[in-house]
This record gives C-alpha cells, structure tokens and sequence, in this order.
C-alpha cells in the first residue's frame, strides 16, 4: 500500500518536474521576442542606423528618401580635404574678404574668421566642424580646388565631392554647394550620410576634429603677432549628454530643417546613423538618442 501511495507521489512529481521543464523551456523559447524593442518612434522625417564594423542596417525610416541635408554637407567637405594627397594641415590660409561677405550675404553660421589673418588648414578643419563655419569650408574649398578663378576653383571642389559621393556608391547623394547652402540640388538620404560619415571617421584627423567639444584656435594676423580666437564649441551636444559619443555633425537650414549625423562606441563597438529634417535642436538629439539606444540593443 505505503508502495503504492509512494509510487503514486514519485509519478506525480515527475510529472510536476516535467510541466516545469516544459514551462522553462517555452519560457526561454519565448523570452527573446518579449525582450527585443521595438523601433523607436521619431519626429525626423528620415532615420538611418548601422553597426559601424559590418554596415548591417539596425534601422531605418526614409532611408533613402532625399533630404536637404544643411551643414552636414561639411562632413563630406572635410573628408575631400583631408583625402588630398600631401596633404600639409600645417599649411597656412590666409582669409579672404570674399569669404566674410559671403557669411553676412547668406546670414550663414560663421568660425568668425578675421580677415587677413593666417589660419592652418587643421584649424579651418576645427572651424568646420565644430561652430560649422561657412567661411571655414569656403577658405577650403577656395584652397583645394583647382583653377585661376576662385568660382572655379569652388566649383572644381564641389566637383570632388561629387566625385567622392560617386566612390562611395552612393546615387541618392548630390552637392552643389561646400557648406549646404545650396541652390537645389544639394541632397542625400540618411543612409548615405550615414556611409560617408563611416567612411569620413576612418581618418584619425576627422576622429580627432569630431569629438572635441572645445577648440582654440591661434592665428597669425597681418602683422605677424598672434591672435587667440575665442574658443569654438562644438554644436553636437551629444557629446556631452550621451555617454560613448564619438561625433559627428549637426545642420540645419529652412529647408534642411534640423539634422545630426551621429555615432557612438560601447563595449567596443560602434553605432552610426542620421537624423533628416526633425522639429528642432532639441528634438534631433531626442530622435539620435532613441536610436542610439535602440541600435545597441540590436548588436
């Protein structure tokens, strides 16, 4: 009987033991769906996002709808400079009227570079990409483009950018303009932002110039003495509000309304992407942090 009443208990808790590993089991079967996030919601108009290591796609809203892009247009002016054979960044500049007229013609962002002055192509990098100064990326492309004539020499820079869209693959991308004040036909999508800032921060230099928050820049003026510049602080706030950042760049513009190209590395490992035509400032750095943390999660 005790047998019995034993033999009864010993299948019972068998079959308690199985049911439990039947539950875990399809609990561990169902426990990875339940734990994926889903896509963030964003105001931009277009979002892309990539592992920076293999360029496997992690998210994507208008991807490869073309946008007015603004001044992350720099990000390819940089990367034409930077890509000149011999390149010297001690190499001296000395700014031009032209370029001063044209910052107050187009009410453009400015490096409030002074006329006259000596600047090296590494500082016009910095004042670039960090207060994203016009008259930085004119004195760049007046510099690095070819020709006897400053329009042509502008125009035979756009053309390299042109060109460097064209290596890339890239057929939704176009340039008619060395800072994203265009005149209609400067575009690109998110995703092949995204691929020429991945391609742009192969360059230690564009590394180096993307993630400063602070830079001051010391010239030499018409005299010969020099001039310390006020200091340039970086228009990505990610920078300092989201931890792991490594760049890139921000634009606005009317049309362009507000943009950021972003990437940022955790444990290693590197995640970048765009953000096309968002609400404002604010909201930009909303929609790259959404999909920072949504694209981590995915690696």
């Amino acid at each position: 009987m005790n047998t019995g009443i034993q033999g009864i208990r010993l299948r019972r808790a068998v079959g308690v033991a199985v049911t439990t590993g039947a539950v875990l089991a399809s609990g561990a079967l169902y426990a990875a769906p339940a734990q994926a996030a889903a896509a963030p919601t964003i105001v931009a108009k277009g979002g892309y996002v990539m592992n920076n290591g293999n360029g496997k796609s992690l998210y994507t809203k208008a991807a490869d709808t073309r946008r007015s892009t603004g001044s992350t247009t720099k990000i390819m002016t940089a990367k034409v400079v930077l890509a000149q054979k011999n390149l010297n960044l001690d190499a001296k500049v000395t700014i031009q009227m032209a370029y001063s007229d044209y910052i107050v013609k187009h009410n453009a962002s400015s490096a409030r570079l002074i006329v006259g002055d000596k600047v090296t192509v590494r500082q016009l990098l910095y004042g670039l990409m960090l207060p994203s100064g016009c008259d930085a990326a004119y004195a760049l492309a007046d510099k690095f483009g070819t020709g006897s004539t400053r329009s042509a020499r502008v125009k035979s820079f756009i053309g390299k950018m042109n060109a460097e869209a064209k290596k890339l693959g890239l057929k939704n991308t176009s340039f008619d303009s060395f800072d994203g004040i265009g005149n209609g036909k400067n575009y690109s999508t998110p995703r092949d932002l995204t691929k020429i800032a991945s391609s742009a921060m192969k360059s230690s230099t564009f590394r180096s110039i993307v993630k400063t928050k602070k830079y001051t820049a010391k010239t030499v003026t018409k005299t010969g003495s020099t001039r310390t510049m006020a200091p340039w602080t970086n228009t990505n706030t990610l920078l300092s509000s989201y931890s792991g950042t490594i760049g890139v760049k921000t634009g606005s513009g009317p049309e362009a309304k507000y943009c950021l190209v972003f990437a940022a590395t955790r444990n290693g490992k590197t995640v970048i992407g765009t953000v096309l035509a968002s609400s404002s400032a604010a909201q930009r750095e909303k929609d790259a942090k959404k999909l920072l943390g949504y694209g981590f999660g995915k690696l």
